[in-house]
């Protein structure tokens, strides 16, 4: 009786890569956030990871939900772009890169009616 081998790796699933902010990223993310910590805006952040993405929240109170998160997904999973800036459950931006989802906090608000 012939005996055949097997190899399991081939039969378990692929396991996902981790998703990460790289140390630009982070650089980046941590700019605007100190920016805004100084004008009184936000007081802490917190990231989280889950399969396939990770997550940086940022604050207005040391408790309670979160002003806004922005998500990275893992590369090529979406396709109106890998970062998204979300508030209250609501996406506020999609963008390829990080910088084009940042650029939101940039923008001067303005009045548009009394």
């Amino acid at each position: 009786m012939a005996r055949k081998v097997l190899r399991l790796a081939d039969y378990r699933r692929k396991a996902a890569r981790p998703v990460y902010f790289t140390k630009n990223e982070l650089n980046r993310l941590l700019s605007v956030y100190s920016r805004r910590v100084i004008g009184g805006e936000w007081k802490d952040y917190a990231i989280d990871f889950g399969r396939g993405m990770v997550a940086f929240s940022i604050y207005g109170t040391v408790s309670g939900r979160p002003l806004f998160t922005v998500y990275k997904f893992a590369p090529g999973s979406h396709r109106q772009g890998d970062y998204v800036l979300a508030s209250g459950g609501n996406t506020l931006q999609r963008g390829g890169t990080l910088d084009n989802v940042l650029a939101t906090f940039d923008r001067k608000l303005s009045l548009v009616s009394r």
